[in-house]
This record gives structure tokens, sequence and C-alpha cells, in this order.
């Protein structure tokens, strides 16, 4: 009985707030949303009974703003949000990769531009996702295909922000948001968490942007007895304002070298079947989920097909990608966008093997016939 009580029937959205919970997160700040309102819905009544902080906020550029000022303080804070919500909140989210700051931003993708399609999916947040604040910055981003996986990768996203001081961004899409699934709870206790390194300098000798080995600066409070500056400028190690080219170049490389050293920690693959695979298949989200039924049926014919799947987006894993070269002959690389994600793998296998791309833009999700249709052979 003890074990059925572990076991809930959740949806994709309500899997990430309780993994966030479960990860510690104690304040979240967002304004609804679609696909992603229910994230703040269960957020809102299992916040307060906790001892945390849930606050609607005017509009998502604040929302943002709101969990930089709550992590700053020492709380591992959260927002959700959609397509038009997650454009208002690039330049905070430039923000805080520019002042170091832990917090996860969730996209639940729905179809656009603009207020697009509200109410069904897509995956045309990724380069946005990379790219959408503007400036040279690193940054980190997961996908989930299904509820269960969705609640490890938002504590697996609090875990990397608070480990290299850094948003994370978790890309779920409406399907996977509205999808209902058994998922098992693991109490909160056995799970694996990070927080993040404090000083061990007196107040007087912190420095808040210390170029460290790892490239990541231990992180104090606000309130806990040190001063310390936070700009979006280029800085210092004090976090003062600097034109020194020399300090500017050292902090901004060093921004990139804390995630470039650990990308074999950060980037997570799923392989599925492609041990003797000659035909590849590179897919994430719930477009996996066909992919991987694609797979099976491919297999029931004699055609040697397997599926790559991407848990980490940001990096990319260009290096498991190439680890194929040489077996796999073909890849297909199928998502809701028009290639997005395909130009990276073209990128990664560098002319050595053809890529077939398999996109769709009008709301309906990608199918297991759609993709089997398009395999070789």
């Amino acid at each position: 009985m003890a074990e059925e009580k572990k076991i809930k029937v959740l949806t994709g959205n309500e899997a990430c707030a309780e993994g966030a919970l479960a990860a510690g997160m104690r304040f979240y700040a967002g304004y609804p949303i679609t696909p992603s309102s229910e994230v703040a819905e269960v957020l809102a009544e299992e916040l307060p009974r906790l001892g945390g902080v849930f606050i609607q906020m005017e509009d998502e550029i604040a929302s943002m703003g709101a969990i930089i000022g709550a992590s700053l303080a020492g709380t591992k804070a959260m927002t959700a949000t959609s397509g038009p919500g997650f454009s208002l909140m690039q330049e905070n989210i430039g923000f805080a990769a520019m002042a170091e700051v832990p917090c996860v931003v969730v996209n639940v993708m729905r179809g656009g531009p603009s207020t697009g399609l509200p109410t069904l999916p897509a995956q045309a947040d990724v380069m946005q996702a990379r790219w959408g604040t503007h400036g040279d910055h690193a940054i980190i981003v997961l996908a989930p295909f299904s509820v269960a996986e969705t609640f490890d990768l938002t504590v697996r996203a609090f875990n990397l922000s608070e480990q290299y001081r850094t948003p994370v961004i978790l890309l779920l899409d409406e399907i996977i948001g509205h999808v209902n699934e058994r998922v098992t709870i693991v109490d909160p206790g056995s799970l694996e968490i990070f927080n993040r390194i404090v000083p061990s300098d007196p107040p007087d000798q912190y420095k808040p942007y210390r170029h460290t080995e790892s490239g990541v600066p231990p992180m104090i409070a606000y309130g806990e007895g040190y001063r310390f500056h936070v700009t979006g400028l280029a800085h210092d190690e004090t976090g003062f304002p600097t034109n020194s080219a020399a300090e500017i170049g050292r902090m901004l490389e060093r921004h990139h070298r804390k995630v470039e050293q650990a990308r074999d920690h950060i980037v997570q693959v799923d392989p599925f079947m492609m041990e003797d695979a000659e035909i590849g298949i590179v897919a994430y989200g719930s477009t996996a989920r066909s992919a991987r039924h694609a797979v099976r049926l491919a297999r029931e014919t004699g055609k040697r097909v397997g599926l790559l799947r991407l848990k980490t987006l940001w990096p990319f894993a260009d290096e498991e990608i190439r680890s194929y070269i040489g077996q796999v002959k073909s890849w297909i690389v199928p998502e809701m966008n028009l290639g997005q994600m395909a130009h990276e793998v073209e990128w990664a296998l560098a002319g050595s093997a053809p890529v077939t791309r398999l996109n769709k833009v009008n709301g309906d999700p990608i199918s297991p016939p759609e993709i089997y249709q398009i395999i070789p052979g």
C-alpha cells in the first residue's frame, strides 16, 4: 500500500510543478499563458503549504525579474510560460546569464509566431532558447519526452542551474505538457539535490565573480552579512562595471568555459536500438515518442533503424552524433518546426551522411507512420 501511494496520474505540466517542489524550489513568479498555466495552478496551491511564495506578476518581463531577485536572496526560483511570454523574458534571461544567477525557466512550446496557435503543439523555440537573448552567452536547455521524465528533468534543471550558476531552460511542448501518464513520485529525500556552492571567504574578501578553476564562483545570498554588486554590465571579479578589455574577455570566456568543460556531465542522450543501426533518427520531445514507434515498425520489417533521442538540446550533442559516423549511413530529423535542429545535425556530420528532414508547422503532431514512410529501404 505504501508503494501505491507513490503512483500518480499527472500531466507533464503537473509533473513539472511536482519536480520543482521536490528540487527545493520555493519561489514562483509567473503570468498565466496557455499551454503552461497548469504549472502555475499547481504551485499556487502547493507553495504556500510548504512555506514558499507564489506571485502572479503583471507580465513575463516582471516574472523573470522577480525570480532573479528571489534567487539572489538565496531561494531556488522558477517561472513558466509559452512562446509569447518567452519572447518577453529574453532581456532578463540575458541579465541572469551575465550576472550568473541560477534560476529555471519553463517554456511549454506552442505554435507561432506571435500569438500563433495557443492550444496546439510546436517545437519552434529551439533556436530561441539558445540565441533568444543578445550577445554571446552559454545556456543549458533540457527537453523531456514523457511525464515521468518531465519530473526528472525539472529536478535536474535546478541541479544544473545551482551547480553552474546559470539560468536553465526546460523546453516542453504542448503534447508533453498536457498528456496524462502514470508517474512514480519518489521521496524527495532520496533525490540527489545540488545546492549552490557558498564562499569560505570572509565578507571583506568575497568576490562574487571570482575566476575559479571550475569557472563557477561561489555564491552567497543577500542578507547573510555580505555586500556585493550585481549588474548586467560587463564587470570584474567584484561585480562592478569595467571597461578593461582583458577583464571583459576573461569574464565572458569563463562564462562559456564553465559549461563547455562540463559538457560531458550536462549533455544527455538516450540511444534506442542504435547498436547496429544503419539509419538513425534524431528527435526530442513529443516527436521522439512517434520516432520510437517508427523504429519498432521499421525493425519489424527488417530495417536497421535506431533513435538517438536528445534529452539535452544545448549544449548540442555533436560528439554523440559524430560517434556514429561510419556506422549510420543516413539520418532523419523529424521536428515540429522548419528544420531548426536539423541544421545542427548537418553541421555535426559535416557531410559524412545525408540528413532527411521531416517538418510540420500546422499544429498537428508528427505521427509514427509519417516517419516510417520516409525511412529508406
